[in-house]
Protein backbone atom coordinates (compact mmCIF):
# COMPACT_ATOMS: atom_id res chain seq x y z
CA UNK A 1 0.00 0.00 0.00
CA UNK A 2 1.21 3.77 -1.03
CA UNK A 3 0.29 7.22 0.34
CA UNK A 4 1.65 9.94 -0.04
CA UNK A 5 4.61 11.76 1.94
CA UNK A 6 3.70 13.47 4.61
CA UNK A 7 5.71 15.14 7.81
CA UNK A 8 4.44 13.37 10.70
CA UNK A 9 1.77 14.57 12.82
CA UNK A 10 2.40 14.98 16.28
CA UNK A 11 1.69 12.52 19.23
CA UNK A 12 -1.65 13.39 21.02
CA UNK A 13 -1.84 9.81 22.41
CA UNK A 14 -1.82 11.11 26.05
CA UNK A 15 -1.38 14.74 26.15
CA UNK A 16 -4.05 16.29 28.14
CA UNK A 17 -5.47 13.25 29.52
CA UNK A 18 -5.42 12.88 33.20
CA UNK A 19 -2.54 10.69 34.45
CA UNK A 20 -2.48 7.30 36.13
CA UNK A 21 -2.58 7.32 39.98
CA UNK A 22 -0.22 5.71 41.61
CA UNK A 23 -1.95 2.64 42.32
CA UNK A 24 -3.34 2.29 38.80
CA UNK A 25 -0.30 1.83 37.47
CA UNK A 26 1.13 -0.40 39.75
CA UNK A 27 -1.71 -2.65 39.79
CA UNK A 28 -1.92 -2.51 35.71
CA UNK A 29 1.76 -2.80 35.38
CA UNK A 30 1.45 -6.15 37.55
CA UNK A 31 -1.14 -7.39 35.40
CA UNK A 32 0.64 -6.82 32.27
CA UNK A 33 3.63 -8.79 33.99
CA UNK A 34 1.02 -11.51 34.67
CA UNK A 35 -0.08 -11.64 31.42
CA UNK A 36 3.28 -11.28 29.72
CA UNK A 37 4.47 -14.47 31.51
CA UNK A 38 0.99 -16.24 30.71
CA UNK A 39 1.59 -15.27 27.52
CA UNK A 40 5.47 -16.64 27.20
CA UNK A 41 4.71 -19.68 28.90
CA UNK A 42 1.19 -20.72 27.49
CA UNK A 43 1.82 -19.29 23.70
CA UNK A 44 -1.07 -16.66 22.24
CA UNK A 45 -3.21 -20.28 21.25
CA UNK A 46 -2.91 -21.14 24.88
CA UNK A 47 -3.59 -17.55 26.37
CA UNK A 48 -6.81 -17.27 24.39
CA UNK A 49 -8.15 -20.51 26.12
CA UNK A 50 -7.21 -19.05 29.22
CA UNK A 51 -9.02 -16.04 27.99
CA UNK A 52 -12.32 -18.35 27.67
CA UNK A 53 -11.71 -19.88 30.94
CA UNK A 54 -12.03 -16.90 32.33
CA UNK A 55 -15.00 -15.13 30.81
CA UNK A 56 -16.67 -18.54 31.51
CA UNK A 57 -15.99 -18.23 34.81
CA UNK A 58 -16.88 -14.63 35.13
CA UNK A 59 -20.07 -15.90 33.33
CA UNK A 60 -20.90 -17.81 35.94
CA UNK A 61 -20.73 -15.56 39.01
CA UNK A 62 -21.90 -11.92 37.46
CA UNK A 63 -25.23 -12.74 37.31
CA UNK A 64 -25.63 -8.94 37.21
CA UNK A 65 -23.81 -8.06 34.03
CA UNK A 66 -25.31 -11.51 32.74
CA UNK A 67 -28.70 -9.84 33.56
CA UNK A 68 -28.02 -6.75 32.07
CA UNK A 69 -26.53 -8.65 28.80
CA UNK A 70 -29.72 -10.40 28.11
CA UNK A 71 -32.14 -7.65 28.67
CA UNK A 72 -30.24 -5.73 25.91
CA UNK A 73 -29.97 -8.51 23.60
CA UNK A 74 -33.87 -9.38 23.88
CA UNK A 75 -34.27 -6.15 23.00
CA UNK A 76 -31.98 -5.45 19.56
CA UNK A 77 -31.35 -9.69 19.00
CA UNK A 78 -34.88 -11.08 19.82
CA UNK A 79 -35.28 -15.10 18.46
CA UNK A 80 -31.39 -14.99 18.79
CA UNK A 81 -31.56 -16.65 22.24
CA UNK A 82 -28.95 -15.62 25.39
CA UNK A 83 -25.13 -16.02 23.57
CA UNK A 84 -24.09 -14.11 27.09
CA UNK A 85 -21.51 -16.81 27.70
CA UNK A 86 -19.84 -16.05 24.12
CA UNK A 87 -20.55 -12.22 25.58
CA UNK A 88 -17.94 -12.58 28.00
CA UNK A 89 -15.70 -14.67 26.67
CA UNK A 90 -15.21 -12.13 24.27
CA UNK A 91 -14.60 -9.60 26.47
CA UNK A 92 -12.20 -11.10 28.63
CA UNK A 93 -9.92 -12.38 25.66
CA UNK A 94 -10.05 -8.83 24.07
CA UNK A 95 -8.63 -6.91 27.64
CA UNK A 96 -6.14 -9.58 27.86
CA UNK A 97 -5.07 -9.06 24.77
CA UNK A 98 -5.26 -5.05 24.77
CA UNK A 99 -3.61 -4.96 28.09
CA UNK A 100 -0.49 -6.49 26.18
CA UNK A 101 -0.58 -4.93 23.06
CA UNK A 102 2.23 -2.97 23.13
CA UNK A 103 4.34 -6.58 22.82
CA UNK A 104 2.96 -7.45 19.45
CA UNK A 105 5.10 -6.49 16.79
CA UNK A 106 4.35 -5.72 13.36
CA UNK A 107 5.42 -9.14 12.07
CA UNK A 108 2.75 -11.02 14.63
CA UNK A 109 -0.06 -8.42 13.89
CA UNK A 110 0.45 -9.25 10.27
CA UNK A 111 -0.66 -13.03 11.25
CA UNK A 112 -3.64 -11.53 13.60
CA UNK A 113 -4.99 -8.94 11.75
CA UNK A 114 -6.79 -9.01 8.31
CA UNK A 115 -9.13 -6.23 6.11
CA UNK A 116 -12.22 -7.24 4.71
CA UNK A 117 -12.77 -5.69 1.44
CA UNK A 118 -9.29 -4.08 1.63
CA UNK A 119 -9.43 -3.37 -2.00
CA UNK A 120 -11.90 -0.73 -1.39
CA UNK A 121 -10.18 0.56 1.63
CA UNK A 122 -6.84 0.55 -0.46
CA UNK A 123 -8.29 2.49 -3.08
CA UNK A 124 -9.95 5.19 -0.98
CA UNK A 125 -6.60 5.47 0.33
CA UNK A 126 -5.18 6.63 -3.19
CA UNK A 127 -7.14 8.88 -3.99
CA UNK A 128 -4.64 10.95 -1.42
CA UNK A 129 -7.17 12.79 0.09
CA UNK A 130 -7.68 10.80 3.22
CA UNK A 131 -10.46 8.11 4.37
CA UNK A 132 -13.35 8.16 6.86
CA UNK A 133 -14.06 5.04 8.68
CA UNK A 134 -17.82 5.19 10.48
CA UNK A 135 -17.49 2.51 13.28
CA UNK A 136 -19.84 1.69 16.03
CA UNK A 137 -19.76 0.40 20.06
CA UNK A 138 -18.88 -3.41 18.81
CA UNK A 139 -16.21 -5.24 18.56
CA UNK A 140 -12.40 -4.03 20.07
CA UNK A 141 -11.69 -0.80 17.90
CA UNK A 142 -8.97 0.19 19.86
CA UNK A 143 -6.91 -2.83 18.72
CA UNK A 144 -8.05 -2.95 15.42
CA UNK A 145 -6.68 0.76 15.19
CA UNK A 146 -3.25 -0.49 16.50
CA UNK A 147 -2.96 -2.98 14.63
CA UNK A 148 -4.40 -1.22 11.40
CA UNK A 149 -1.22 1.29 12.06
CA UNK A 150 1.18 -1.94 12.05
CA UNK A 151 -0.57 -3.18 8.56
CA UNK A 152 1.07 0.26 7.26
CA UNK A 153 -1.60 2.89 7.10
CA UNK A 154 -1.72 6.27 8.82
CA UNK A 155 -4.46 5.95 11.43
CA UNK A 156 -6.22 8.61 13.71
CA UNK A 157 -9.16 7.82 16.28
CA UNK A 158 -11.49 10.25 17.33
CA UNK A 159 -12.66 9.50 21.10
CA UNK A 160 -13.62 10.91 24.56
CA UNK A 161 -10.86 12.86 26.27
CA UNK A 162 -12.27 10.72 29.40
CA UNK A 163 -10.84 7.64 29.11
CA UNK A 164 -10.65 4.63 31.10
CA UNK A 165 -7.72 3.76 33.44
CA UNK A 166 -6.51 0.34 31.24
CA UNK A 167 -6.91 2.63 27.83
CA UNK A 168 -4.58 5.71 29.19
CA UNK A 169 -2.21 2.62 30.74
CA UNK A 170 -1.79 1.11 27.43
CA UNK A 171 -1.55 4.15 25.34
CA UNK A 172 1.18 5.16 27.86
CA UNK A 173 3.35 2.14 27.05
CA UNK A 174 2.66 2.16 23.13
CA UNK A 175 3.89 5.60 23.09
CA UNK A 176 7.24 4.56 24.05
CA UNK A 177 7.20 2.07 20.93
CA UNK A 178 6.64 5.05 18.59
CA UNK A 179 9.13 3.10 15.97
CA UNK A 180 6.14 0.32 15.81
CA UNK A 181 3.21 2.48 16.21
CA UNK A 182 4.13 5.71 15.14
CA UNK A 183 1.16 5.81 12.50
CA UNK A 184 -1.34 6.11 14.93
CA UNK A 185 -2.20 9.17 16.78
CA UNK A 186 -5.58 10.07 18.98
CA UNK A 187 -7.74 13.42 18.21
CA UNK A 188 -9.81 14.66 21.17
CA UNK A 189 -13.43 14.61 20.25
CA UNK A 190 -13.64 18.26 22.46
CA UNK A 191 -10.35 19.74 20.16
CA UNK A 192 -10.83 21.86 17.31
CA UNK A 193 -11.82 20.73 13.58
CA UNK A 194 -8.39 21.71 12.68
CA UNK A 195 -7.09 18.63 13.51
CA UNK A 196 -9.34 16.55 12.12
CA UNK A 197 -8.65 18.72 8.74
CA UNK A 198 -5.34 18.16 8.74
CA UNK A 199 -5.38 14.53 9.05
CA UNK A 200 -7.56 14.30 5.80
CA UNK A 201 -5.32 16.59 4.28
CA UNK A 202 -2.53 14.75 5.20
CA UNK A 203 -3.77 11.05 3.96
CA UNK A 204 -5.29 9.25 7.38
CA UNK A 205 -7.50 6.93 7.53
CA UNK A 206 -9.99 8.58 10.69
CA UNK A 207 -12.02 6.20 12.38
CA UNK A 208 -14.54 7.22 15.01
CA UNK A 209 -17.50 5.90 16.57
CA UNK A 210 -20.76 7.32 15.36
CA UNK A 211 -23.33 5.55 17.29
CA UNK A 212 -22.89 7.66 21.00
CA UNK A 213 -25.24 7.68 23.66
CA UNK A 214 -25.44 11.06 23.95
CA UNK A 215 -24.33 14.55 22.40
CA UNK A 216 -21.96 16.52 25.29
CA UNK A 217 -21.57 19.76 23.59
CA UNK A 218 -24.05 22.15 22.13
CA UNK A 219 -21.90 22.93 18.98
CA UNK A 220 -21.72 19.20 17.99
CA UNK A 221 -23.07 18.72 14.61
CA UNK A 222 -25.83 15.71 14.97
CA UNK A 223 -28.19 13.78 13.11
CA UNK A 224 -31.60 12.34 14.19
CA UNK A 225 -31.58 8.52 12.76
CA UNK A 226 -34.15 5.47 13.91
CA UNK A 227 -32.21 2.58 15.12
CA UNK A 228 -34.38 -0.18 16.40
CA UNK A 229 -36.94 1.75 16.36
CA UNK A 230 -36.00 4.12 18.26
CA UNK A 231 -34.97 7.92 17.68
CA UNK A 232 -31.15 8.34 17.86
CA UNK A 233 -28.49 11.39 17.60
CA UNK A 234 -25.44 10.49 15.99
CA UNK A 235 -22.69 12.50 15.97
CA UNK A 236 -22.50 13.77 11.75
CA UNK A 237 -19.01 15.91 12.56
CA UNK A 238 -16.13 14.25 11.25
CA UNK A 239 -18.75 12.92 8.52
CA UNK A 240 -19.18 16.63 7.36
CA UNK A 241 -15.24 17.30 7.45
CA UNK A 242 -14.46 14.61 5.37
CA UNK A 243 -16.78 15.57 2.46
CA UNK A 244 -15.38 18.97 2.63
CA UNK A 245 -11.89 17.34 2.71
CA UNK A 246 -13.30 14.93 -0.64
CA UNK A 247 -12.26 11.80 1.54
CA UNK A 248 -14.40 8.95 0.90
CA UNK A 249 -16.77 7.98 3.57
CA UNK A 250 -17.05 3.81 4.47
CA UNK A 251 -18.45 1.72 7.11
CA UNK A 252 -16.80 -0.50 8.96
CA UNK A 253 -17.07 -3.53 11.47
CA UNK A 254 -14.24 -5.32 13.68
CA UNK A 255 -15.48 -8.81 13.64
CA UNK A 256 -13.35 -11.07 15.94
CA UNK A 257 -11.89 -14.87 15.48
CA UNK A 258 -10.16 -17.47 17.44
CA UNK A 259 -6.93 -17.12 18.75
CA UNK A 260 -6.85 -13.17 19.04
CA UNK A 261 -7.50 -12.67 15.84
CA UNK A 262 -9.51 -9.69 14.03
CA UNK A 263 -10.91 -8.32 10.84
CA UNK A 264 -11.63 -4.79 10.09
CA UNK A 265 -14.72 -5.57 8.36
CA UNK A 266 -15.33 -2.64 5.01
CA UNK A 267 -18.92 -3.16 4.84
CA UNK A 268 -19.80 -0.62 1.82
CA UNK A 269 -18.66 3.08 0.97
CA UNK A 270 -21.01 5.08 2.40
CA UNK A 271 -20.13 8.77 0.33
CA UNK A 272 -18.43 8.98 -2.94
CA UNK A 273 -17.13 12.66 -2.02
CA UNK A 274 -16.56 13.39 -6.25
CA UNK A 275 -20.74 12.80 -6.17
CA UNK A 276 -21.98 14.75 -3.40
CA UNK A 277 -24.03 17.92 -4.33
CA UNK A 278 -25.51 18.26 -1.62
CA UNK A 279 -23.66 17.96 1.69
CA UNK A 280 -26.81 17.72 4.02
CA UNK A 281 -28.55 14.92 1.97
CA UNK A 282 -25.57 13.27 1.65
CA UNK A 283 -25.07 12.79 5.09
CA UNK A 284 -28.83 11.99 5.98
CA UNK A 285 -28.33 8.82 3.04
CA UNK A 286 -25.01 8.16 4.60
CA UNK A 287 -26.58 8.14 7.91
CA UNK A 288 -29.84 6.01 7.20
CA UNK A 289 -27.13 3.58 5.06
CA UNK A 290 -25.35 3.08 8.51
CA UNK A 291 -28.05 2.37 10.96
CA UNK A 292 -29.05 -0.43 8.40
CA UNK A 293 -25.98 -1.73 8.25
CA UNK A 294 -25.30 -1.58 11.93
CA UNK A 295 -28.71 -3.50 12.69
CA UNK A 296 -27.82 -6.10 10.82
CA UNK A 297 -24.50 -6.69 12.20
CA UNK A 298 -25.98 -6.38 15.89
CA UNK A 299 -28.19 -9.08 15.15
CA UNK A 300 -26.20 -11.18 13.88
CA UNK A 301 -23.55 -10.30 16.77
CA UNK A 302 -25.13 -9.68 19.80
CA UNK A 303 -22.52 -11.01 21.55
CA UNK A 304 -19.79 -8.44 20.28
CA UNK A 305 -21.54 -5.11 22.12
CA UNK A 306 -19.13 -3.72 23.84
CA UNK A 307 -22.08 -1.02 25.72
CA UNK A 308 -24.76 -2.51 27.56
Amino acid sequence: MTSAPTTELPAASTAGVASLRRWERLSFSVAHAAVSLLLAGLSPKGLYAFGRAFGTLEWMINYKRRRRFAQRCAEVAPGRGRPAREFFCRSRCDKLFYLILDRVTREQAATLFSIGNRALLDDAVRRGKGVYVALSHHGAHHIAAIMLAQAGYRVAGVRNRSESAIRRFVQQRLDRRRGEVKNFRIIFSDAYPRDIYRCFQEGYVLGSLMDVAHVHRPNQKFEEVTLFGETHRFLSGPMRVAIRCGAPILQAFIVPGSGFRYCLDIVEQLVAPSNVQDEDAAVTRALQTYAKNLELHVRAHPELMTRI
